[in-house]
């Protein structure tokens, strides 16, 4: 009987040892359920922070890795628009490198080009214009109001876009930089080289808007010093020479402004004036280089970095166009062409620094 009662025992004892194993392996089974499901979250959960983090970077990359397309509208060839141009490319480029793309064109010093030109960057919505010359700035101010346009190489911006009592900012979607020197210090350039003269010419395409201005201005200074003016005005190219042999037949000295048709055409305006033994007072360094004895002028190239900088506010957002005064020129230089002033036997006072062959 104790054995029987020994050997149920040792039963009984062996069902509780089996169920309490059943019951720890279920524990064992359930724990481990739970990790799985707990490693298997976090790995969803680090899964979409990494997205999301990613997704962000990539958003941010978007917003600071644009790329943008700068339309260049040039009115001719010459040498200070040539300038401007390389001054306004160089100047983004160094801020923006590769993420500007330039489309340059030149209208060949016809103003209906400089109109098709303008509408080609309308048509393929460029982000920016650069208006290179009046005529350039006015087809501009013609074919779009959207379009940020920026000028450059122009004297006057009220008289070339025909805005009453021009207070600086020109508003709406334009503004840029103006090559305007001080005209007045011009005209005091010509009485202190020749001061025995008496009749002035005063030479320039009657087609320019600015021109007229200039002249006009210098022309008022002039006269006020005692000199005569005439006014010589030519319409193009075509009538340049014939316009230029009249007025070095009638004038002591020739005055010519900042002036695009005059700057491309410099070599007939000097075959005519050198062998004639009439001096030219120039506008601008380019024209002086290319005909003329003297002139107070800028540095174009400079002038276009300053047309460069100011589109990199406009394209970055970091300025409103709308909002942004026409820049002008920091400093003017006193500059003589030597080769001419030999030729001539002109004198130059101490003060003025040679034009670089």
């Amino acid at each position: 009987m104790k054995k029987t009662n020994r050997m149920m025992a040792l039963l009984m004892a062996g069902v509780m040892s089996l169920s309490l194993a059943g019951c720890g392996s279920g524990q064992k089974e359930s724990a481990a359920d739970t990790t799985v499901e707990t490693t298997e979250a976090k790995t969803e959960e680090k899964a979409e922070e990494t997205a999301g983090k990613e997704t962000a970077e990539a958003a941010e990359a978007e917003k600071t890795d644009e790329t943008y397309t700068v339309g260049i509208c040039q009115l001719v060839q010459h040498d200070a628009l040539d300038a401007a141009t390389k001054g306004f490319r160089d100047a983004i480029t160094e801020a923006l490198g590769d993420a500007v793309t330039f489309d340059e064109q030149n209208a060949q010093g016809d103003s209906n080009t400089c109109s098709t030109i303008i509408n080609s960057f309308v048509s393929d919505d460029v982000d920016l214009i650069l208006a290179n010359a009046t005529p350039a700035l006015q087809a501009a101010q013609a074919g779009t109001k959207d379009i940020p346009v920026l000028g450059t190489s122009v004297t006057e911006y009220g008289v070339a876009l025909g805005i009453d009592d021009f207070a600086g900012t020109v508003g709406g979607n334009i503004s840029g930089t103006s090559d305007l020197a001080p005209l007045d210090e011009q005209a005091a350039m010509l009485q202190e080289l020749f001061p025995d003269a008496k009749q002035v010419g005063l030479l320039y395409c009657s087609a320019e808007a600015n021109s007229q201005y200039q002249v006009d201005t210098v022309k008022a200074a002039l006269e006020e010093k005692g000199y005569t003016c005439e006014y010589y005005a030519f319409s193009d190219s075509n009538d340049l020479s014939a316009i230029v042999t009249k007025a070095s037949t009638e004038c002591d000295v020739i005055y010519v402004p900042t002036d695009n048709t005059a700057a491309a055409n410099t070599e007939i305006i000097n075959n005519i004036c050198q062998p004639a033994g009439v001096p030219v007072i120039a506008g601008e360094e380019g024209i002086c280089k290319g005909c003329g004895v003297a002139t107070l002028s800028i540095s174009y190239y400079d002038l276009g970095v300053a047309t460069g900088k100011m589109a990199v506010k406009v394209l970055t957002g970091e300025a409103d166009i709308a909002e942004m005064p026409i820049e002008y020129a920091p400093q003017f230089t006193k500059k003589y062409n030597k080769t001419i002033c030999d030729a001539l036997g002109v004198t130059v006072p101490e003060g003025y620094t040679a034009i670089e062959e």
